[in-house]
């Protein structure tokens, strides 16, 4: 009786008849046959033919799908064996390209993963090689936190395993500096800081070598630059004038441009201008030619006062920081119109409604800029450590399992918790104004994944509702689990001070923040954030001009099972990236596989909305316009956002500018075999 196994590394593992089974199954649902129990008795045949074969030696696992193979061409079952062979040739594919990258891989990753992984991720030694593998590197990051547990008498090796298996299982991941640097020398584990920029130059230099110091750990940096005199005001101490807030983000911009987040990733800044200031102008057209204010991403603060005019007609006044003096006006809607025009061309500015950030910040103190992807509001000097669950591993026979998720909320806050104990920040002051507020912020990643597998459309009043329903849930259980360690180990520093005291306690000012998990969402193998699909197959540009195909395995899967999967769809798909267009594709995989571009506009925003309402911080979400939108759809874009109750906007119009996400001829892509 066989009663063990030689696996690929030559590791001898318990012998698992079960496996064999599913394997089986698999190749039956890939050519659309209900398998039954057949692949039960397939696999009595396979280990049967093994124990004659394997008397008196362990057998490996390629010998064990040899005798698969043979076994369903034996048995009749030739278009399930067809499938089980191309799945072993993809599967030793995919292992060729993991030694070509050099990982080893002990996680069953993605190609796309490993080779995130690789680029920026796994540890290396004093020569550059890597010498981590991606459960290892799950190992240091859960030995490191779980530390953090320690200085409350909890069980360290507890939680350690906790922390571990949450990862390892892709369900939760934490955001990219947390990865890189938990265990490790440099051990800086936050992703979101912003800086003040003083109205000196004194003042100005030190945002700079402080911003230098964050991307080195590898974080990002948020500025507002509306407290920096406008273009040509007076400047007393050399009786010159000024050059603008604009030309000191330039200069932010350069010393980004050589600078890499600890040297893996590259620098990433927001720039937040009032639309009150007079250099405002200026600032909304500050990337409109090509290679100005690349590493920024820049969005107006608009004001209630500003949206209040826009709608009703009037001006707003433009007011010199430095003299509180009214220096013009500007019609609201014309300008407006103005910042709708520019994001129409190439995706900047955003906008972000300041006036409500501000009334849902638990503290007085004032609120002027983001993280680099705005889904962050912080006071000066803050950060804050983010992390994702993943919805499409929760998914259950076509429903989500509750229990499940409200596990993962209350281990991942506590998580996020503990990263605050053991980070090591960047500054003194950075350090102090976190301690003060803690804040966490825990999202999602994978939502639109979740609702294919519940059949549930993007573009539909579902999607919305479950949206709410999550969030709601995701917001409740957060906070309880926050209240709980505040008992346990004392609030935030400023909760008397904050509009949190209906508890008793609190650990953590905000809890929730919707971030766009763009490099760990491919590590976890699933859709971004809260984003749609971008569409059944396309490119991705990433780290150093690397090209990764991505494929929705579910929608391979899912045309297998249904017999209408052919060579030719999948090279129409990679043409056209969606399938709405494709006479033979059933109705309803249409409605179910829509992608970014086929999903209105205004679902965008409900969608960004609905999990708006239930989140401390605030939403990454990009409203994706066809190439045919006009100024006048971006207008209707903001105005929406606004009257949902949006913190913040942005928008783009596919093709505008060059972009991380693209359609291309996949066909023709190199390497395109080891896509998966």
């Amino acid at each position: 009786m066989i009663k063990s196994i030689r696996k690929r590394d030559g590791k001898i593992v318990q012998f698992d008849r079960e496996k064999i089974a599913a394997a089986i199954a698999k190749a039956f649902r890939a050519v659309g046959d209900d398998p039954g129990a057949t692949p039960a008795m397939l696999a009595c045949k396979v280990v049967d033919a093994a124990e004659q074969q394997f008397q008196k030696s362990v057998p490996g696992v390629e010998d064990i799908q040899d005798i698969v193979e043979r076994t369903l061409i034996e048995e009749g079952y030739a278009e399930a064996a067809k499938a089980y062979i191309l799945y072993r040739q993809r599967r030793a594919d995919v292992r060729e390209a993991k030694r070509y990258l050099g990982v080893a891989d002990d996680l069953k990753l993605s190609i796309n993963a490993v080779e995130v992984l690789k680029k920026r991720y796994l540890r290396r030694d004093e020569r550059g090689e890597v010498v981590e593998t991606p459960g290892e590197m799950f190992a240091r990051v859960a030995d490191h936190i779980s530390r953090a547990e320690g200085r409350y008498g909890c069980d360290v090796e507890g939680y350690r395993l906790k922390f571990l298996r949450m990862m390892r299982d892709l369900d939760f991941l934490p955001n990219s500096p947390t990865l890189m640097n938990a265990g490790l020398d440099l051990g800086q584990l936050s992703a979101c800081f912003v800086l003040p920029v003083e109205d000196s130059l004194t003042g100005i230099f030190d945002s700079l070598k402080h911003m230098a110091l964050i991307h080195q750990s590898g974080g990002g940096t948020g500025f507002s630059f509306s407290w920096l005199r406008p273009k040509g005001d007076v400047v007393r101490a050399t009786g010159g004038v000024a050059s603008g807030p604009v030309s000191f983000m330039r200069i932010f911009d350069t010393a980004t441009d050589v600078i890499k987040q600890g040297g893996r990733r590259r620098g990433a800044n927001m720039g937040v201008l009032r639309v009150d200031h007079p250099d405002i102008l200026e600032f909304i057209e500050a990337k409109d030619r090509p290679g100005i204010l690349e590493n920024f991403n820049i969005s107006v603060a608009a004001t209630d006062t500003f949206m209040d005019k826009v709608r009703s007609g009037g001006e707003i006044e433009l007011v010199n920081p430095r003299s509180g003096e009214v220096t013009g006006s500007l019609e609201a809607a014309e300008l407006m119109n103005l910042i709708a025009t520019s994001a129409w061309r190439g995706g900047d500015p955003g906008m972000i409604f300041i006036d409500r950030i501000n009334a849902a910040h638990p503290f007085p103190a004032k609120i002027e800029a983001t993280n680099p992807c705005g889904e962050q509001p912080l006071l000066p000097y803050e950060s804050c450590n983010l992390g994702s669950i993943n919805l499409s591993r929760l998914v259950e026979k076509g429903e989500l399992n509750w229990d499940r998720l409200r596990d993962l909320v209350s281990l991942a806050v506590r998580f996020l918790d503990d990263v605050i104990d053991m980070n090591r920040y960047p500054l003194r002051q950075i350090q102090i104004a976190t301690m003060q507020s803690r804040k966490i912020g825990l999202g999602v990643m994978g939502f639109a994944e979740m609702l294919i597998k519940m059949n549930v459309s993007y573009s539909s009043p579902d999607a919305v509702r479950l949206a709410e329903e999550i969030m709601s849930f995701i917001s409740a259980e957060g906070r309880a689990e926050s209240a709980r360690l505040g008992q346990a180990r004392g609030s935030f520093p400023l909760f008397e001070q904050s509009k949190l005291k209906r508890w008793d306690a609190m650990r953590n000012s905000t809890v929730t923040t919707i971030a766009p998990t763009g490099t760990i969402s491919i590590i976890a193998g699933t859709s971004s954030g809260i984003e749609p699909l971008f569409a059944l197959a396309f490119v991705r540009h990433v780290l150093e001009g690397a090209r990764l195909l991505e494929v929705s395995p579910l929608f391979e899967k899912e045309a297998h099972a249904r017999g209408f999967y052919s060579p030719e769809l999948r090279a129409e798909i990679a043409r056209r990236g969606s399938v709405q267009n494709i006479a033979h594709v059933p109705q309803d995989i249409k409605d179910t596989f829509v992608t970014a571009l086929d999903v209105p506009a205004q679902q965008h925003v409900r969608v960004q909305a609905a999990f708006q309402k239930y989140t401390d911080n605030a939403v990454s979400k990009t409203v994706n316009l066809p190439s045919e939108a006009t100024v006048s759809d971006v207008l209707d874009v903001y105005n929406l956002a606004y009257d949902l109750g949006c913190k913040g906007v942005t928008v783009f119009r596919y093709g505008s500018r060059s972009q991380v996400l693209y359609l291309e001829n996949l066909e023709t892509l190199p390497g395109c075999k080891y896509c998966g």
